[in-house]
């Protein structure tokens, strides 16, 4: 059966976003998603990603509600930007930090986290120094941002992944 269907979970998310995506459940479209749901599948057990282990579920949940809770936040900082709503005081830049996690899929995550949330777009991951280059749109303090990656996200991350 692994064989057949390697990734169940991953088709399955497949398959949904295949019906959703059409906005129709009739059978042509169930077939047509269960063959780009096994298509996938098989795709993603050709690239032979590493193993990982998702270790503590708990801790993925408070990863889950700092991040709602820190793009909630960037949302109403970035409209305030935009919106001129704020004064000309913000300046942007970039931000290095040195990263301890090394493991591919907590990398993942940490870039869909920073990219994800408003007025922070990761921008390079030194892979020998473990050294990650962020902009921030309203960078006030890089010690902060240095603390928040690593404290907020990183240590959780670590967590879940290592």
């Amino acid at each position: 059966m692994m064989r057949l269907i390697p990734y169940p979970f991953l088709s399955a998310a497949f398959l949904a976003t295949w019906l959703l995506l059409t906005q129709s459940f009739a059978l042509g479209q169930w077939l047509l998603g269960i063959i780009v749901a096994m298509i996938g599948g098989w795709l993603l057990s050709a690239l032979d990603t590493p193993k990982s282990r998702f270790k503590r579920p708990l801790a993925a949940v408070r990863l889950f509600s700092h991040v709602v809770v820190d793009i909630v936040r960037s949302n109403f900082a970035v409209a305030a930007i935009v919106l001129g709503l704020k004064e000309r005081e913000w300046s942007s830049g970039f931000v290095d930090i040195p990263l301890q996690i090394r493991n591919p899929y907590g990398l993942i995550s940490l870039s869909i986290i920073i990219t994800s949330t408003p007025g922070t777009v990761w921008v390079d991951f030194e892979k020998t120094t473990g050294q990650l280059r962020i902009h921030v749109l309203d960078l006030v303090d890089h010690d902060e941002w240095r603390a928040t990656i690593k404290g907020r996200y990183e240590r959780l991350l670590l967590e879940i992944f290592e």
